[in-house]
């Protein structure tokens, strides 16, 4: 009797041993973000999962399928670019491309809000998995990817699928989902998804930079030969060349600039005298999103930023990623692809900064959302890491109960 119950026994154990080896951690991420997303849709108001009253990309897939690359007349909510009497969406067009699918099954209708979480959710999942493949545990790994989606600016942008929001949640899923294929050396993909990047928000094409450094410095270490190194990058370039090559046919079919897409063309800028980009901007941006207090005192009690802060607080990854160069250089880990991030960086927040409004209306410093990739890029890039610091954690902790308190003061 007891050796026929032997077998069961071990098949017990066997069924109890997987069960252990399962990583339940992406299920506990899902109901996390879920839960985060419900909570505040029930302290502000505004659908799940319906579509947005600034449905930029939507109508312009719309204008797609009528066979017109215009819109019918003049949404004046939606910064529309005017030109030879015409009215044309003034972002780069990629968000469209997925909308445009969908307005078959919803008409104008589309699920805009349900779409940026759907992109929030991907670039989660993509942290997670990267960092555990770097060996970060299921703990640290969990953490650190709900953090750099939640404890930043992005949180109250992924809660409606509005046309500035839209594009900045996509590309942020895309750069996500590129530096994590270039971390398995998936090259093609990497090339892709950043490609697609760009035609979200332009000045992504910083990001080639260190993209390029890492692929370089990875050929010169295992010693790939030229014609090996050439032939693995031929597909990726090809892809992101094909995806320049539409944008640019796009652009310069509607304004006659392959560069242009639209945002020189809004009456502020192209006949109500105001400057897009000048370094006379800088200054002024420098003041809110530097040094900028979240908070101000006044008659009616405290109060939020309504126009901006520093991205110091409302972005910590980018602080954290700053010190954890600092501390590369004492410990001599630095190295030349890690220096090519904070380059990147720097650059790229000088352009963002170069910006007459640097995002207007919002809560924390919504355009150096674009910037937290390089966070995740340089964490992929410190193999010596390996886990969150204590530290680290109460920080992002504190400054996501922060920005959760504040969406429900600063939203649209």
């Amino acid at each position: 009797m007891q050796s026929e119950n032997i077998p069961r026994i071990s098949c017990v154990k066997r069924i109890l041993a997987w069960f252990r080896s399962l990583d339940f951690t992406p299920m506990y991420l899902l109901i996390a973000m879920v839960d985060r997303w419900l909570t505040l849709h029930l302290q502000i108001g505004g659908s799940f999962i319906g579509s947005t009253y600034y449905n930029t990309y939507t109508l312009q897939a719309m204008a797609w399928r009528s066979g017109a690359m215009h819109l019918p007349y003049d949404y004046p909510a939606l910064e529309l670019a005017i030109h030879q009497g015409k009215y044309f969406v003034s972002f780069p067009p990629v968000p469209s491309l997925i909308l445009y699918p969908l307005t078959f099954l919803f008409g104008m209708n589309t699920p805009d809000n349900l779409l940026v979480k759907l992109y929030t959710l991907i670039a989660c999942l993509a942290i997670y998995f990267a960092l555990r493949k770097a060996e970060y545990s299921k703990f640290s790994a969990g953490l650190f990817a709900y953090f750099f989606c939640f404890a930043s600016s992005m949180l109250p942008m992924t809660l409606n699928g509005a046309v500035w929001y839209h594009a900045q949640v996509l590309a942020f899923m895309l750069m996500i989902l590129s530096i994590a294929c270039l971390a398995r050396e998936h090259i093609t993909l990497s090339l892709l998804f950043y490609a697609l990047s760009v035609g979200c928000r332009p000045f992504d094409a910083v990001y080639g930079l260190p993209i390029f450094c890492v692929l370089l410095a990875r050929f010169i270490r295992s010693r790939t030969p030229l014609k090996s190194a050439m032939r693995q990058l031929l597909p990726g370039v090809i892809a992101g060349l094909c995806v320049a090559t539409g944008l640019a046919v796009y652009n310069y079919a509607r304004f006659g600039n392959p560069l242009e897409f639209g945002h020189n063309h809004l009456p502020e800028f192209s006949f109500q005298g105001g400057i897009q980009f000048s370094l006379a901007h800088v200054a002024n941006n420098l003041k809110t999103f530097l040094w900028g207090a979240p908070l101000s005192a006044g008659p009616g009690g405290v109060r939020f930023a309504e126009f901006g802060y520093s991205f110091l607080i409302a972005c910590p990854m980018l602080p954290l990623m700053l010190v954890w160069a600092i501390v590369d250089l004492i410990k001599k880990h630095m190295h030349w692809e890690k220096a090519a991030v904070i380059f990147a960086f720097i650059l790229h927040l000088f352009l963002l900064l170069l910006h007459r409004t640097f995002g207007g209306y919002q809560l924390g410093a919504r355009y150096t959302v674009d910037l937290i990739p390089y966070a995740f890029l340089y964490l992929m890039l410190s193999p010596e890491k390996k886990k969150l610091h204590p530290a680290e954690g109460a920080l992002l902790l504190i400054i996501f109960l922060f920005t959760c308190w504040g969406v429900t003061q600063v939203h649209i």
